[in-house]
């Protein structure tokens, strides 16, 4: 009798708690957080706690992964509209009563202060996923048109605080799931088509383009400015052209092999402007070169492809959305990031994951990281 009343092993009783974590994705979140913390030691030695901060702001991350890995993904679906339009309507009151820093309104305070822009890089795509999936099997043109401006409107309240970075962390997102849909290329060929014949024409007539006094339609005059000085950062070496320019000195004096921990004389030296959070790509960069780069891309391409991996095996039409939304969100954070250190793409204000200094962004990472192992958890269950 006495065995009916045995309790069960610690290790049995969570077992069905670390069931929810996907091993190959824990595993390259696990290298890039080292690499971040390692990276975070080095150019952020002289900066007060950033360190220790940035092992917190992991484990926080962490710990809200590992809670929301816990959530079956039809529970998600109940988040959509809400999580949406709560952060719609925040989005609207930082334009009436947002907080101004450096010339931008994207602050709201709620008795503390948040930044409801954050909120709809998960709320977007979790809403086209949603609206997706309560369409399946009977999308039209029209669905996808009233998917379009579910994703226009934050994106252009976003844009209007002014913030190119996240708003174009939104819009990829948002883009992924539309086009993960089912979105014909028949509609996705002409917008392409067109944004190179821009982008070429921006290059080719770059000096009367950027001419003193020349006011470009739409853009603010900042985002002009950064545009200009991507083409020609020499146009302003001390000004809008420092941060490039330092970035790719710091990028390319790091070499094969790097100039080694705590060696980075860019870094150390304080030449890198934001050199813990927009532009630490620039310092690892230095300290561990051109083979330290391609390991670092390869821990991002390894995340990127288990995220596909994941959202190809998902069991529902909102469960893969979501899950290649997602990691679309990592692959547009890293590649921007490094482009725009590298000199390829405008400087914004975007994190490399993992490795850049930050509390919100890494929620965030959490937050998204637990949404996939959530989705991995549902198909093994599906299988079993």
């Amino acid at each position: 009798m006495s065995a009916v009343f045995d309790q069960p092993s610690l290790y049995k009783r969570t077992l069905p708690l670390l069931q929810g974590f996907d091993g190959l994705l824990a595993f390259a979140v696990f290298l890039l957080a080292c690499a971040g913390l390692l990276i975070m030691y080095s150019s952020g030695y002289d900066h007060g706690t950033r360190f220790a901060d940035h092992g917190r702001n992991m484990l926080i991350a962490g710990a809200i992964m590992f809670v929301v890995a816990q959530v079956p993904p039809q529970k998600l679906m109940v988040f959509a509209v809400p999580l949406y339009l709560t952060g719609v309507t925040l989005l609207v009151a930082v334009l009436v009563f947002g907080i101004t820093k450096k010339g931008a309104k994207r602050w709201l305070n709620v008795g503390v202060v948040i930044q409801p822009s954050e909120i709809l890089k998960i709320a977007v795509p979790l809403m086209l996923a949603w609206w997706f999936q309560k369409r399946e099997g009977q999308l039209r043109p029209l669905d996808f048109a009233v998917g379009l401006v579910l994703l226009a409107v934050p994106v252009g309240l976003i844009m209007k605080q002014p913030d190119l970075g996240t708003s174009l962390l939104v819009l990829g997102a948002g883009l992924a799931v539309i086009f993960f849909a089912g979105l014909s290329w028949k509609l996705i060929a002409p917008p392409l088509l067109l944004g190179v014949i821009g982008i070429s024409l921006v290059v080719w007539y770059e000096p009367q383009l950027c001419a003193d006094g020349m006011r470009w339609p739409v853009l603010h005059d900042y985002q002009q400015q950064r545009i200009c000085t991507l083409l020609d950062p020499s146009r302003d070496p001390l000004g809008k052209g420092f941060h490039i320019i330092q970035g790719m000195i710091a990028i390319g004096s790091g070499g094969m092999f790097g100039k080694g921990f705590m060696a980075g004389t860019q870094t150390h030296l304080e030449f890198i402007p934001e050199r813990t959070t927009d532009f630490i790509f620039a310092a690892y960069s230095e300290e561990f070169g051109l083979v330290g780069n391609l390991l670092l891309i390869s821990g991002f391409l390894f995340l990127i492809f288990r995220g596909l991996a994941i959202a190809m095996d998902a069991p529902t039409l909102f469960s893969r959305l979501l899950a290649g939304a997602l990691t679309m969100i990592f692959f547009t954070y890293a590649f921007v990031n490094m482009g725009m250190v590298s000199g390829i793409l405008p400087v914004v204000g975007v994190p490399l994951p993992f490795i850049s200094y930050g509390g919100t962004a890494m929620v965030t990472l959490g937050l998204a990281l637990g949404m996939l192992m959530s989705i991995a958890k549902a198909k093994r269950l599906v299988q079993t």
